[in-house]
């Protein structure tokens, strides 16, 4: 009986070394979706920074929009409280008629700002009260247009974001 002979394995002269080649490449590519990968965490980090920051700053105005209603509407029922809150009686205010100038020309440093106007008075068609000048009496349609401004940071210190918050309220 004979033997089955081996097959001789080819000889080292003619081995290529493709598999060093491919496996190089292969950690190349794996290299470049990992560098990829921290690029677009890093992105997304930041990105939710950012909207955190921008959604204190909108809550912080919110906040202090809500607690000068609240003192507006303890002013106007005399209900009393420890509520203080200037009310601008112009129905066209000479200083920062519209919300978007008064924001713009806030300070970021400092820690929010509140401007209340009585707007009932210019909304209701009176017409023998002039744009500008001080209401007489007191006013039987009470509207507030309620404007506040925040940073995302307590005392304005290191802010990144800030908000404003325009209302209309009526106690």
């Amino acid at each position: 009986m004979s033997t089955p002979r081996k097959p001789i394995p080819p000889s080292r002269s003619r081995q290529r070394g493709a598999v060093l080649y491919i496996a190089l490449i292969m950690l190349i590519l794996l290299a470049l979706i990992g560098i990829i990968g921290a690029q677009v965490s890093s992105m997304q980090e930041r990105m939710s920074a950012n909207y955190r920051a921008a959604n204190l700053a909108f809550q912080r105005a919110e906040a202090f929009a809500r607690s000068n209603e609240t003192c507006v509407e303890t002013k106007v029922n005399r209900t009393g409280g420890a509520c203080v809150v200037d009310v601008d009686p112009y129905c066209d205010s000479p200083i920062d008629p519209d919300p978007v100038s008064w924001a713009n020309k806030q300070d970021m440093s400092k820690d929010g700002a509140v401007r209340v106007r009585s707007i009932g008075k210019c909304i209701a068609g009176n017409t023998a009260l002039g744009m500008g000048k001080k209401p007489e009496s007191e006013d039987a349609n009470p509207i507030f247009q309620v404007t506040a401004y925040a940073t995302d940071q307590e005392k304005g210190i290191n802010a990144s974001s800030a908000s404003v918050v325009d209302t209309i309220f009526r106690p």
